[in-house]
């Protein structure tokens, strides 16, 4: 098997400004008119005029559609004033009786066919419509998207990914709500109320226009209450809901540390709680939902009866026939399907809107680490790294580096080792600027990395960490992750360089095999050197090796090793190492001890110090001579079979 082809349209794309950045967008909780703001240069793209048409013209079709709909019950009027002909003192008529007692069954037909002509009509404006309205989803999903990627890794460290992901979902669900109740319902449904308000005062009088607007205005009260008073408990069934789904993905991804304490039915209880917490607030919320439109049906109902009745008497007074009385029935019993909508409209879009507040709040929230206006792309020349005094802490009571300077002279290798908690690994972010010092400077050739765009810094250093994360897709994606434009032979190459090529051509798929979620389909040093091999493939001036042999074994340590020590010739290399065997041969080690360099110098020069790098070696050269004793003693014995991790 090859390695698979770059992924068309799979390397990030440039930028294109996105009308209605996160700038626009509130996160003001409840706030129906902030979300409106936000979506609208969306649903209104000033870069998309094909869009723009199709609003004008969906918003024609609109009109048209609900002047066919309020004709509808005239043509309910004119067959039954066709069918009950009046008396000798019978009541007037709107049409000669005897041309509709000449043609009933011509005006069912013209019913039937305005009714059609309105489903038609109704249905290509929502067609015209969705293009625009999943065109705002689909660009406000990418920004928001995006803007996750640009935040801190604090926050994302902070954050729980399983209620990251919840939360992102249940947004983009919500502003697919908003953007399609607002415009496909609750528009055309306001311009339906106006259309039968004004039919009402000229078909029949005022009064009858007066009943109905007192019967919207309850209806739309008492809607606004109920939906209040669910938005709370939708509320906390979306916290539960987002509490049962990080537990269950905090514990399937964590799956073998459940099996090896057997804590299968711990966490199982620990997800039934959360789901019963969900369940209670879901009963709350289709219960109250029951007490919604129970409310909305004896409204409706009310306003109803009171029409009809008024009618009625009309009808005695001689003032109506009987087909208004079935006009004021068809016409009422059809503002009841728009009313509902509006009732449903508010309904959804405020739970919409309390989906997407958290999605909102993270819009709204600005990156810890951000380029400065006009930052310039940096320039490397030779790859020096200089740190000038760095102080760092995560927090400010626990102090992690302390003052620290050293240099990495350009092609040259430095290594920084020390016991755990000294600050090693802080080094390397800082380097990637994932943090700001909170004094001194980092410079690469010169250049305070806080002066130039991050994306040009991180595009110069390659990592190798020392927890390898890959993504669930092939070996050949992960390898070609570090340069999407790399040719199939190259992707061969950083593959034999990092000692796993045979190791992928002997599996079945070949570099079309899956590495599973997060990579758990291979083994620990298996994983390192894919994270090796694209390291590689990316070809940085300055490389960072953070424990980047922590998991391999000790047969296939000194392998990697050599090919480690192949690709840092000629480049700026930075060992942050827990084994001290791998950094022997740096040009000089740092030791870091409680945020300070304790010492620094070649490997022969400290341990002829006899200080703390000494110690650390001599520890380490004891524990590693007794696990070989131990594997030589049970290879030796046949109890173990030496293979290729």
């Amino acid at each position: 098997m090859t390695p698979p082809p770059a992924p068309k349209g799979a390397a990030p794309a440039p930028r294109r400004p996105i009308p209605g950045g996160s700038s626009r967008i509130s996160a003001d909780k409840g706030s129906l008119g902030s979300t409106i703001r936000g979506l609208w240069p969306y649903l209104w793209p000033s870069d998309r005029a094909d869009l723009r048409r199709r609003i004008l013209w969906a918003t024609v079709l609109l009109f048209i559609a609900k002047l066919v709909t309020v004709g509808v019950p005239f043509t309910f009027k004119w067959v039954t004033d066709a069918l009950v002909p009046p008396g000798p003192n019978g009541p007037p008529t709107s049409i000669p009786i005897e041309a509709l007692v000449a043609a009933p069954i011509a005006l069912v037909l013209i019913y039937g066919l305005a009714r059609t002509l309105m489903a038609l009509l109704t249905q290509w404006r929502d067609a015209l419509f969705a293009t625009v309205s999943m065109h705002a989803v689909r660009r406000l999903a990418f920004e928001v998207f995006e803007h996750m990627h640009q935040l801190s890794l604090r926050f994302h460290l902070e954050r729980k990914t399983g209620g990251l992901t919840r939360v992102l979902e249940r947004g983009r669900n919500g502003i697919e709500t908003i953007v399609r109740m607002v415009m496909l319902t609750g528009f055309p449904t306001v311009v339906e109320f106006a259309l039968i308000l004004g039919v009402l005062v000229y078909q029949f009088d005022w009064r009858y226009a007066a009943v109905t607007v007192a019967m919207i205005a309850a209806y739309m009260w008492y809607t606004t209450k109920a939906t209040e008073w669910r938005i709370a408990i939708r509320r906390t069934m979306n916290e539960s809901d987002t509490d049962a789904n990080t537990k269950a993905v905090d514990s399937l991804l964590n799956y073998e540390t459940v099996k090896y304490f057997g804590s299968e039915e711990r966490e199982a209880a620990r997800y039934d709680k959360s789901m019963e917490r969900y369940e209670r607030a879901s009963v709350k919320a289709y219960v109250s939902l029951a007490i919604l439109n129970a409310g909305q049906a004896t409204i409706f109902t009310i306003g109803l009866t009171v029409c009809m009745a008024m009618v009625v008497s009309g009808i005695r007074e001689g003032r109506h026939t009987v087909g208004d009385l079935v006009m004021i029935n068809a016409m009422l019993i059809q503002l009841y399907q728009p009313l509902n909508f509006m009732g449903m409209v508010y309904r959804e879009i405020k739970q919409a809107v309390a989906d997407i507040e958290q999605l909102f709040e993270i819009l709204s929230r600005e990156p810890e680490i951000a380029d400065k206006p006009g930052a310039p792309q940096l320039a490397v020349s030779s790859g020096a790294v200089r740190f000038l005094n760095v102080q760092f802490a995560y927090v400010p009571e626990r102090p992690i580096l302390r003052g620290v300077s050293f240099e990495v002279p350009a092609g040259k290798t430095v290594a920084i080792v020390g016991p755990s908690g000294a600050g090693k690994s802080t080094i390397s972010r800082l380097l990637f600027r994932f943090y700001e010092p909170q004094s001194g400077r980092i410079l690469i050739d010169g250049q305070d990395i806080a002066d130039v765009n991050q994306k040009s810094l991180r595009a110069a250093i390659g990592m190798v960490p020392q927890d390898t994360v890959l993504f669930n897709d092939t070996i050949g994606y992960n390898v070609r992750y570090g340069r999407w434009e790399a040719s199939e032979e190259d992707v061969y190459k950083a593959a034999a360089l990092a000692q796993i090529d045979g190791f992928i051509r002997s599996l079945p798929e070949g570099y079309d095999t899956s590495v599973g979620e997060r990579g758990l389909k291979l083994s620990g040093g298996e994983k390192q050197r894919v994270a090796i091999a694209r390291t590689i493939l990316k070809a940085p001036p300055i490389l960072v090796l953070d424990e980047a042999t922590s998991a391999l074994d000790s047969f296939t340590e000194k392998d990697i090793q050599d090919a480690l020590e192949r690709i840092s010739r000629g480049r700026t290399t930075l060992v942050i190492a827990h084994r001290l065997s791998t950094v022997i041969n740096a040009d000089e080690i740092i030791v870091l001890d409680k945020g300070v360099i304790a010492e620094r110098g070649s490997h022969t020069e400290l341990l002829d110090r006899d200080g703390l790098y000494a110690a650390l070696w001599n520890r380490q050269r004891e524990a590693d001579e007794a696990r070989e004793t131990l594997e030589r003693t049970r290879a030796a014995e046949g109890l173990v079979e030496k293979a290729p991790v």
